[in-house]
């Protein structure tokens, strides 16, 4: 009888899942990040705006519909078609009273190859906007070399805001003769995280003006955002009850949360990784726990461009694409233009759109900003994104990164990767 009952009570014990077991990735990575201080909400909608065409159609309605204030923040506004549009768009709106708040950094300006200068700036203000540059560039440089306003944030009556790896440029329409076509994304989000992206602008806003904006107007304090009409709605049966956390990074009081949020999105995954970066310069912790996902049986594909905007730093990128492919990561190399998206999809489950690249400047240096969001229908339409442009990617194997690469681009790449806590 003894015998009996601790065999039933053993059995009891080994059909129910451990808690760690129970416990799904996504779920996991909420609680990992509410411990460091990130704030998730359940009442947000968010809409995936998949190329450069839709993200400004869709932000210059959202503009034309604003009535009381419109915040921007970006590495840089290039002096190009789109930004005259943009401007254009924003002046009828300060004479109707709307509060226009522009915000770029100053070397994200001068190293654009068409830099706003103080002539267009002066037109600007001119024009009622407010328009201020984060660490203007001055000799002699040193600060320049460090930390960079790279968020790209907008914040429409405290009520709708957009954000994602897109500057104001014309190229992300019409791509360059560099690289061809301009690959990137953007999300517009509408719910409680409108608030911590708000908090993120003011507080550099303040930050930089000396000025001391601040007030519950600015935080949803119009109530319901339904007058803004014809955006693109976000179609999933989730919408308007997302679970989302912005992850903020700032130096010196947030140095290593986006890259442990990779690192520990990486290290959380059971079935799948989808990955995009442009800039695959990696740190060890990334790298070590993108190979051990694969130990693990987490399938890891990985896309990246065969084009780059900059030097060097591709190279990098193809040396540790190679190394990962060597150890059982899936890589596929995009080759039509150049894909300037920053994502990564865990399980099916949860995925991030932000400013963040998987560089050195980015997870140690920049300002920088992330959407988390733990949604299955938002995630999988980013899965879907990234396997239909598998049609026009090649698969690395390492028959074709010797066809691919010349003995010179290979020593290139390997002398790279020295330096990528530079790049």
């Amino acid at each position: 009888m003894t015998t009996f009952l601790i065999t039933a009570l053993l059995g009891l014990i080994l059909s129910v899942p451990s808690t760690a077991k129970a416990q799904t990735s996504d779920s996991l990575m909420v609680a990992h990040l509410q411990k460091v201080g990130v704030t998730f909400s359940n009442d947000n909608q968010v809409t995936l705006l998949m190329n450069g065409q839709e993200k400004f159609d869709d932000l210059f309605k959202a503009i034309d519909q604003a009535r009381k204030s419109i915040h921007m923040e970006y590495f840089n506004f290039r002096n190009d078609s789109i930004n005259r549009l943009l401007i254009s768009h924003l002046a009828p709106k300060v004479k109707e009273g709307v509060e226009v708040r522009l915000l770029f950094d100053g070397f994200g300006n001068i190293s654009n190859n068409q830099p706003m200068r103080r002539s267009d700036l002066d037109s600007i203000r001119a024009k009622g906007i407010e328009i201020y540059e984060f660490n203007p560039v001055r000799f002699p440089f040193i600060n320049d070399i460090w930390s960079r306003d790279h968020r790209k944030i907008v914040v429409i009556d405290g009520l709708v805001a957009y954000t994602g790896g897109m500057n104001v440029a014309d190229y992300y329409i019409n791509g360059t003769p560099q690289v061809g076509e301009w690959h990137d994304m953007h999300c517009r989000i509408q719910g409680a995280e409108v608030n911590t992206l708000q908090a993120i602008f003011l507080r550099m806003w303040n930050k930089v003006t000396k000025q001391n904006i601040h007030g519950p107007q600015y935080f949803r304090g119009l109530g319901h955002d339904d007058y803004f009409m014809g955006l693109k709605p976000d179609t999933c049966c989730t919408a308007r009850h997302k679970k989302v956390g912005i992850i903020n990074r700032e130096p010196h009081t947030s140095n290593k949360i986006i890259r442990d949020f990779y690192t520990n999105a990486i290290n959380l995954a059971k079935d799948s990784i989808k990955l995009i970066n442009p800039y695959f310069t990696l740190n060890h912790g990334v790298k070590k726990a993108l190979r051990n996902a694969v130990k693990r049986g987490v399938k890891v594909e990985i896309m990246l461009s065969i084009r780059s905007d900059i030097p060097l730093t591709p190279d990098c990128g193809f040396y540790n694409a190679h190394k990962l492919m060597k150890r059982g990561c899936t890589v596929w190399m995009y080759k039509p233009g150049f894909h300037h998206t920053k994502v990564i999809m865990v399980d099916g489950r949860f995925c991030t759109v932000g400013s963040a690249n998987l560089n050195a400047r980015s997870l140690s240096w920049d300002y920088e900003e992330n959407a988390v969001i733990i949604d299955p229908c938002t995630t999988n339409e980013l899965n879907r994104l990234f396997d239909s442009e598998k049609s026009q990617s090649f698969l690395l194997t390492p028959e074709k990164w010797k066809q691919w690469r010349t003995p010179w681009q290979r020593f290139r790449g390997w002398f790279a990767h020295l330096l990528a806590p530079l790049l």
